[in-house]
Order: structure tokens, then C-alpha cells, then sequence
């Protein structure tokens, strides 16, 4: 199977080639791309598809690969292995290919996140990362072989830096000393490869030497001193020696390519089939095309479709279906309306599918294969060959009757022009009839109504039209399949200026029949017009109504999960309290029964107290654990005085009081003994103790000295009231508000918990009466929060 050069470049096939080729990173794919033929191979077209897909997935995902400059080294594989010398210019292509080689193994092996169809070639190049630094250290230039090269090349390299300098040093006497005068110039050239200065031909007899050239004007002299004969001969032997040695080296290098020449070709043809499939996705890319879906029903259903030529910005999507019982579409309206575009974006979108290209299309739609595109689209009219219209149309018709089969798609631009429209229209219809009998898929665009009218009676034969703007006198490239169309004559002319009575006498000159049939067309229209009118508002009601639905639904989920949550949060709560209620009474009753089973009677009183103490410090410890108050650090407590040995101090992380027995060293640390206990701790952890005043954690004035001593020494500027009721915890308050204002606290913190709320609202309607009070507040951050009161004294 082979498609026609014909058929491609009246697809444009040629021109999607060219815009392939324009994406190709090396010259191997812009060749292949520019050769670039449909397959009707099933297995052949998806392999190329699924490359091409993934191609554009890496890219997006890693970017396109570093190919480098890849060229053709056939050649100079095929020379070496004959053991010929390569050039620098052929091993620099060596290396740049092995390069590239191993650029692009490491490109597939970094970020690897899924398998591709591409994997299969990235894991057969054969990167050879100690020939390719070998050449790219020996050669820096197509011109420049590196000293490093050889230790050979190295040394007599540097024996001709020290011959030149040598002979220049030489020289510079001549053009700086006494003989500058015999100079036309005081410069130092060279000629034929030897060192030599511009005499003036009048004194040659000054400098002995050998003459080299002379000036065009015979007044310059080129001599070669005697002084400098020797070191120039020595410096000539040298460069013959680099030569050499330069020689050596290629020819050494030119083995190593020869070696490996076999997977060298390998590496290229590897190398070039990767840079066309990303060439093929990156013009995927570019015309926002999609991978077609290979129809096995022999549908084909392209949607949104976009003719690749024609600017993205002002081609029209449209939708052209065929097969499914449908085998023929027949195109009709006027002139520029878009019907040939439509020919070529159907034949067209075949040919690039079938060569592993993606369509510029959505991604649902679908393409047949086909053996063969039979297109007689244009005017090939030759005066030459004595062909009007009429004939070049017949002479390929004639041609594509001779080849159709059952894989074919034939393509005909209005079908049967050019002689008697009777007869023209009378032949359109048996040439249709025939491609149908065959098999074969067909579309044609034609003016005809007798086809319009055999498509309205003939099964698998569906009317397509192009709409076109009457008002604008534009078309809108449109295709509306099931309905055909109007050529639009009269109403075109009338807009281009011909007179309305030469349209009316035409409109009389139209038989009845004709008449009837374009009114029937013209309701057709009107109708399908008002059915895209609803047909869209429908469609945006229920886009609409698809938007609100799942808006609603994710504010639902939301709304859902928000309770879920919340849900959980209190069951947690509720459980956290009912287990502190538990152990709570759980205690209670065995402090009830402890205190119950007293064996002396005077101990009885004792015993509830000592109950009734327990019972709130397990209060206090279980509402810590549902409702926890952030304790308050004494954060701005500073020594009123250094430490001396023997001063009670409180030690603030121990909650306990002790003696200094050592001052503070030179990291702060301070001995001191609480009890039977010595420890070391930090000078800032703690507070002294003196005689007459208990240390001060909040703002304090001085209290009166009578009172001083009465002064509990534990006295703090909080007190727990969890697990009291509200009377009790009043009396408790109330005691220690006294406290307070003898030991000359201005502000105090009555810790009552979170919990419900009961025991602070009763502590707030006693302090709103209390006169010591001058203001009372809930805890902010730091303080305790909520599970806090903080009171101001007077």
C-alpha cells in the first residue's frame, strides 16, 4: 500500500511534513519527518501513536530532551572501519553522538514515573562515556588539537613556544637596535612559515640573510637574517614533528571509532528515531492536538476538528461523521463557504492519524484506516493538453473509478461541473452510486439539488451543508450534517450590488419545482436554526445546573465532614468528662467508706477533712485533664539583691524552699539544699526569701509592718477553686482576698477550670459586690485562658 505524491499534496500532507520537521532537534528526524508516509498497517499506526503520546507526556513532565547536535556519521564509520584517518570535523561528531547517547539515557533514567512505549529504544543506545572524553579532551576545535593529546604533542609544543621565542628575541635586535633604520617598518612577519623583517630594498646589503618575497611595489624586501636561519630551520622541523604527531593521534582515535562503529550506528539510528517521536509530540503540542481513537466499526467521528493550516485563531471547529450505516456525505452551499476545507480536513486528519500523528481535534475523536485517499479536489484544466474543467475533472475520476475498493476513501470537489448541469448532475449521482457498490467512503461537495434530493432518498447517503452569513456575506465554516444547504445566488448578488429587477426577472426564470425545494430547504434551515438556539440554551441550563449540582455536593461533603469532625471532637469530650465523673466518684466513695471504718471516734473529723482534701485534689487532677488551665510563669521575678551564703531562697521548678550553700559560678549555678536534697540549679530559677517579706511574683505594695509576720510564708498570688461549689469556693476566696491585700498583692488569679461555667458565674456575682475588688477579667493567653479569673485590688 502506498499513497499517491498526488493525494498528498493535494491534502497538504506535504506542508504538516514541513511543519514536522521545523520541531526536529537533530538532521536525521528533519529528514525523516520531511519523508514522513501514512502506514495502513494497524499495528504499525498505534505503536507510532502511543510514541508520539508519550513523547508529549515527557516532555510535558521533564521537557524535551538534551539532543545536542547529532549529525550523519555512516560515513565515517564505514572510513574507519576501512582504516581510514577521520577528520576532526567527523570525530567531533563521534563524540557529540555519544554524548547525546548518554545525555539521553540519563534524561529516561531521572524522575521515572511511569513506563512509556519509548523506553524499549532509550534502553538500547550504547553510550561510551571513555571514547567520547577521550576525543572531546584530545580535539577543542574543528582547527585545534589539545596539548593534552599526548605527552608527545605536549613536549614538542612546548619546543616550538621556546624556537619562537627564541627567533623573536633575535629578531626584536634587528627592529629595536641599529638596523631599524634599514627597515621599512619595525615589525617582525613571517613568510613561507619562516621569520622575517621588511627591508628597504636600498639597504638590502645591510642585513645579510635570505630573501623571501618582495612587495608589490618592489620597495620591501622580506629577509630572513643569517642569525635566525638555524632556529628557523629547527622551529620548521618541530612543526613537521606536531604533524605528525597530530597525525598519530587521529589515526589512533580514528581505530578507537572503528572498534565500536557498529554500535556508533546503532547509537544514530536510536538517537534519531527518539528526536522524531518528541519531534511528533512537540507538534502535537504546538496545534493542541490529541491522539484519535483507531475505530474498529470503521467510524469516523471527528469533533472540534481544525484544519492545521489555517490560523488557530480564526479556524472554525467542526464536527464530520461518517460511517455507522452512513458511508457517503454530500456537501452543498455557495462558493467560499468552507465545503472544500471540509474535503481536505477529512482526507487530511486520515493521512496524519496513519502516520502516527495526533489530530488537531478532541480527544473522543475517532478515524478509520484506509488502503487508499482518492481525491480530485481543484481545477487542472490544461490548454496543452486541450483539458477544460469538465475533462481534468473526468481524467481523475476516471483514474480513482479504476482503483476504489472496499479501504477506500474518495474525496470529489464538486462533482459533475463544468458541462449541462442535467447531465453533469445525472453523472455525479452514477459516479456515487458506483463508489458506494464498491464499498468504498465518499465525500463530494457539489450545487446540484438532483444530489441534494438523491441524498434526501438514498439510505447510507446523508446532506451536509456549510453555513454561510447572508447578512456579512461570509461563510462561518460550519458543517451542518442531516441538512443541505442553499447556493445563496440571488441573495449574494443582491448584496454585491446587482440591480433588483435583473434578481427578480432570475427569480422568474427558476422552474416551480426548484421553487418549492429551496422554500422546503430555507424551513429546513429556519428550523434547525431555532432547534441550535434551544439546543444550546439547553446545554448551558444544564452546564449550569451540573455547576450548582456539584458545587451543592462539595458543600454538602464539606458541611459533612465539618459534623463528622465535630461529632468526634464531643465524643471524646463526653467521654473524657463521663471517665473523670467516674473516677471522681469512684474516689469519693472510698474516701467515704475509708473515713466510715475509723476505729476512733475523735478521728472522725480528722478523717473528713483529710477526705475532703482528697476529693478535690482528684477534682482538681481530673479537670486538668479535661479542661486544662496554662499555668503562669513568674517570667519578670528579678533578686532584689546578689545571693550570699545561708539565704533562703524558693526554688521555683521544685516547688520548694532551701538554703544557699554555694554562690553562683561562673555559668549561674547555684548550690543549694531543700530538705535532706542538694542540687544545682540556674540563678534564674530562684526567688529569695527574707525576713520580713515573702517574695513577689506579680505588681506588689509595700504591706503594712504590723501585719507582715500574720502572713501565711506559702501565701501565692492564685488559688485553685476546682472541685469547690460556689459557696464554698467563696469562702475560700473571700479568706484569701484578705490574704491578699495584708501581703500587698494588687492582682490575683482565681483558678476555677473551664467545665461549665457554674463556678465562675457564681464567683463573678460575689466579686461584683466585693468593695476590695477594683476590677475582675477572664485570663487572656499565658494567664490560663478561660479556665482563669484575674482580679485587680484596690
Amino acid at each position: 500500500m502506498s499513497f499517491s505524491e498526488k493525494t498528498l499534496i493535494t491534502l497538504e500532507f506535504d506542508k504538516i511534513c514541513g511543519m514536522l520537521a521545523e520541531c526536529a532537534a537533530t538532521e536525521g528526524a528533519k529528514g525523516r519527518a520531511l519523508c514522513l508516509m501514512p502506514t495502513s498497517d494497524p499495528v504499525e499506526i498505534a505503536r507510532r501513536l502511543a510514541r508520539t503520546t508519550d513523547a508529549r507526556k515527557l516532555t510535558d513532565v521533564k521537557g524535551m530532551p538534551p539532543f545536542g547536535t547529532v549529525r550523519e556519521v555512516t560515513a565515517a564509520c564505514e572510513r574507519a572501519e576501512k582504516g581510514a584517518m577521520l577528520s576532526t570535523r567527523e570525530l567531533l561528531d563521534v563524540a557529540a553522538l555519544l554524548r547525546s547517547a548518554r545525555m539521553l539515557t540519563d534524561y529516561n533514567k531521572v524522575n521515572r514515573t511511569f513506563p512509556t512505549s519509548l523506553d524499549e529504544i532509550f534502553e538500547r543506545l550504547l553510550p561510551n562515556r571513555t571514547l567520547e572524553e577521550r576525543i572531546s579532551r584530545s580535539i577543542l576545535s574543528e582547527d585545534l588539537i589539545a596539548d593534552e593529546a599526548s605527552r608527545e604533542l605536549a613536549e614538542i609544543r612546548r619546543k616550538i613556544r621556546e624556537a619562537n621565542n627564541r627567533i623573536k628575541e633575535t629578531l626584536q635586535r634587528y627592529v629595536s637596535g641599529s638596523y631599524s633604520k634599514s627597515l621599512q617598518e619595525n615589525l617582525i612577519t613571517t613568510r613561507n612559515g619562516r621569520y622575517v623583517v621588511p627591508v628597504k630594498v636600498e639597504h638590502k646589503n645591510e642585513i645579510k640573510g635570505l630573501i623571501h618575497d618582495t612587495s608589490s611595489s618592489g620597495a620591501t624586501i622580506f629577509v630572513e637574517p643569517i642569525a635566525v636561519v638555524e632556529a628557523n630551520n629547527e622551529l620548521r622541523m618541530l612543526q613537521s614533528k606536531e604533524e605528525h604527531e597530530i597525525e598519530r593521534i587521529l589515526f589512533a582515535l580514528s581505530a578507537d571509532v572503528s572498534a565500536v562503529a557498529h554500535s556508533l550506528y546503532l547509537n544514530y539510528l536510536n538517537v534519531t528515531e527518539l528526536a522524531f517521536c518528541f519531534a511528533c509530540g512537540e507538534l502535537s503540542s504546538r496545534m493542541r492536538a490529541a491522539e484519535p481513537i483507531l475505530s474498529k466499526d470503521g467510524v469516523i467521528d471527528l469533533r472540534r476538528a481544525r484544519h492545521p493550516l489555517i490560523d488557530r485563531n480564526r479556524v472554525v471547529p467542526t464536527n464530520i461523521k461518517l460511517g455507522n450505516g452512513c458511508d457517503t456525505m454530500i456537501i452543498t452551499g455557495p462558493n467560499t463557504g468552507g465545503k472544500t476545507v471540509t474535503l481536505k480536513t477529512l482526507g487530511l486528519f486520515s493521512l496524519m492519524a496513519q502516520s502516527g500523528l495526533h489530530i488537531p481535534a478532541e480527544p473522543e475523536s475517532s478515524v478509520r484506516i484506509f488502503d487508499k485517499i482518492l481525491v480530485d479536489i481543484g481545477d487542472e484544466q490544461s490548454i496543452e493538453q486541450s483539458l477544460s474543467t469538465f475533462s481534468s475533472h473526468m481524467v481523475n475520476i476516471v483514474s480513482i473509478m479504476k482503483e476504489v475498493n472496499r479501504e477506500t476513501l474518495c474525496l470529489f470537489d464538486e462533482l459533475g461541473a463544468g458541462t449541462d448541469p442535467v447531465e453533469g448532475a445525472a453523472l455525479a449521482v452514477a459516479i456515487i452510486e458506483t463508489v458506494r457498490e464498491r464499498g468504498a467512503y465518499c465525500a463530494a461537495t457539489t450545487h446540484y439539488t438532483e444530489l441534494k434530493t438523491f441524498a434526501l432518498n438514498t439510505d447510507g447517503v446523508v446532506n451536509a451543508s456549510c453555513e454561510f452569513d447572508v447578512t456579512t456575506l461570509k461563510p462561518t465554516y460550519r458543517l451542518i450534517i442531516g441538512t443541505p444547504g442553499k447556493s445563496n445566488a440571488f441573495a449574494i448578488s443582491s448584496k454585491l450590488g446587482l440591480e433588483d429587477s435583473i434578481i427578480a426577472l432570475a427569480k422568474q426564470h427558476v422552474n416551480t419545482d426548484h421553487k418549492q425545494f429551496e422554500a422546503v430547504i430555507e424551513q429546513l434551515e429556519e428550523a434547525r436554526l431555532v432547534a441550535d438556539r434551544n439546543r444550546e440554551e439547553a446545554e448551558r441550563l444544564r452546564a449550569d445546573y451540573e455547576r450548582k449540582s456539584r458545587d451543592a455536593e462539595a458543600e454538602i461533603a464539606r458541611m459533612r465532614k465539618d459534623a463528622s469532625h465535630e461529632i468526634e471532637q464531643n465524643r471524646r469530650k463526653a467521654q473524657q468528662m463521663l471517665d473523670s465523673a467516674r473516677a471522681s466518684s469512684e474516689f469519693i466513695f472510698a474516701q467515704l467508706e475509708k473515713a466510715k471504718k475509723a476505729e476512733e471516734a475523735h478521728r472522725l473529723s480528722e478523717d473528713l477533712d483529710a477526705a475532703r482534701r482528697a476529693v478535690r485534689a482528684e477534682f482538681r487532677k481530673n479537670d486538668d485533664r479535661v479542661n486544662p488551665v496554662e499555668e503562669k510563669k513568674n517570667a519578670k521575678y528579678v533578686l532584689p539583691r546578689a545571693l550570699r551564703k545561708g539565704d533562703r531562697v524558693y526554688i521555683v521548678n521544685i516547688d520548694k524552699e532551701g538554703t544557699v550553700l554555694e554562690l553562683p559560678d561562673k555559668s549561674n549555678s547555684v548550690l543549694v539544699q531543700a530538705g535532706i536534697l542538694k542540687t544545682r540549679t540556674k540563678l534564674a530559677n530562684l526567688q529569695l526569701i527574707e525576713e520580713e517579706s515573702k517574695f513577689i511574683s506579680g505588681g506588689t505594695s509595700a504591706p503594712a509592718a504590723g501585719y507582715r509576720m500574720q502572713v501565711n510564708r506559702d501565701f501565692r498570688d492564685e488559688i485553685d477553686l476546682r472541685g469547690m461549689l460556689g459557696d464554698e469556693a467563696w469562702q475560700a476566696v473571700d479568706k484569701y482576698l484578705d490574704e491578699a491585700v495584708v501581703a500587698g498583692f494588687s492582682k490575683v488569679r482565681l483558678i476555677h477550670g473551664k467545665g461549665t461555667g457554674a463556678l465562675k458565674n457564681a464567683l463573678w456575682q460575689y466579686l461584683k459586690r466585693d468593695r476590695r475588688v477594683a476590677s475582675y477579667r477572664i485570663g487572656q493567653y499565658g494567664e490560663g485562658d478561660g479556665g482563669v479569673t484575674v482580679v485587680e485590688l484596690k
